[in-house]
């Protein structure tokens, strides 16, 4: 069954439940016209800036939540700061990464001492590497999508995630991600389709369910920490 069919397939038994017969031509060319043309929701006035504030007001919203972030001035730099980050943190220099082809461009062999394993976390992971679609300074907030370059796991298991995103990906709000995903998806006609799962991730784990007293690492990783790529994907 294709996506477009299994996709109709739920939606007619959502309908079934619902009472609702088929819609008619008239209100599902309304339907179809509104999902070919999204409308951007309300855009924080905050986010109408240039590309350096982008990353400034990024940096600032996500250390507000939690997330330690650094900045490193090019693709060179990565391994050696993602080992510095473990040594100062007393975690072994040992990480699963995303079997990402774009994580491939940082010269990992510059540290040997680096033990990298590429793939999915387990349960022993402690260290977990990804990169990310984007980033948002809205709110300082990683947009991740489920793939075979990104197994959602890295996102939850480990509890410490380290996340490489390239300064050129950090975007204002929230409706640039999803339009970026729209565009890379395409659409059902030429075999295009959305990811599976879409993770936004904003600062650590953390909870107040127990006396309102925040305690991190709840639900996911304890530790958050972001590295800004300056000409990352130049």
């Amino acid at each position: 069954m294709s996506a477009a069919g299994g996709r109709d397939a739920i939606l007619g038994s959502i309908r079934r439940s619902l009472g609702r017969g088929p819609l008619d031509e008239a209100a599902r060319a309304v339907l179809d016209e509104r999902m070919a043309k999204p409308q951007p929701n309300l855009v924080p006035a905050r986010t109408d800036i240039d590309q350096d504030e982008k990353v400034a007001l990024f940096t600032s919203m996500a250390e507000a939540v939690f997330a330690t972030v650094d900045r490193v001035s090019g693709p060179e730099a990565v391994p050696g700061a993602v080992a510095d980050y473990l040594a100062q943190h007393n975690l072994p220099p040992a990480l699963v990464m995303a079997p990402d082809p774009g994580l491939d461009a940082y010269p990992w062999a510059d540290r040997p001492m680096l033990a990298i394993r590429r793939g999915r976390a387990e349960e022993a992971d402690r260290v977990g590497v990804t990169g990310a679609v984007m980033g948002f300074a809205e709110t300082g907030t990683l947009m991740m999508t489920s793939g075979p370059d990104h197994p959602s796991t890295l996102n939850f298991l480990p509890e410490t995630h380290i996340v490489v995103l390239p300064a050129e990906r950090i975007g204002g709000a929230y409706e640039e991600g999803w339009a970026h995903l729209r565009a890379e998806a395409g659409s059902d006609s030429d075999g295009g389709f959305m990811p599976r799962t879409v993770n936004l991730v904003t600062g650590p784990s953390r909870t107040a369910d127990i006396e309102q007293t925040i305690a991190l690492g709840a639900h996911g990783p304890r530790r958050l920490h972001i590295l800004i790529v300056e000409g990352g994907e130049s």
